[in-house]
């Protein structure tokens, strides 16, 4: 079962130019838990040098979203309803790494959360905690 979730979370991030562009990739795919990592590249850095909250926060949303992902039937993407930050040390290190986890599936409604820590060599730092609702759909949109 865990092929087949690494599969179509894979094909999904694929799809995503945002995430190509961040050099985003899938470190890890669990029912509930899916790890995505990225380096904090030069076109990626506030003006002090550490990595824009914004490559934070979508690697936390993505990661929190394919989390939620990984518990629906294939037919089903999410989307996110609502999701909250907070930013704990500036993102400095080699790369980014962000656990997204499902803390309760309803029927209408899944609560997630994902940590993002930033990793240089075998120190880890986490940097941000983001707390969320996803919104299952029924089928994909193309924009």
């Amino acid at each position: 079962m865990t092929d087949t979730i690494w599969n179509q979370i894979e094909q999904s991030m694929a799809a995503q130019t945002m995430m190509q562009t961040f050099g985003a990739r899938l470190a890890h795919v669990a029912v509930g838990e899916v790890t995505i990592e990225a380096p904090i590249l030069a076109s990626c850095r506030q003006q002090q040098g550490a990595g824009a909250g914004a490559l934070t926060f979508a690697l936390g949303d993505i990661a929190a979203g394919y989390a939620a992902l990984s518990q629906l039937p294939p037919e089903n993407e999410v989307l996110t309803s609502e999701l909250k930050i907070n930013f704990l040390a500036p993102a400095v290190g080699d790369f980014l790494r962000a656990v997204g986890k499902v803390v309760k599936t309803g029927r209408r409604l899944i609560v997630v959360t994902a940590e993002v820590s930033a990793i240089t060599g075998e120190d880890q730092q986490l940097i941000a905690i983001l707390q969320g609702t996803m919104v299952p759909t029924q089928a994909a949109r193309s924009y």
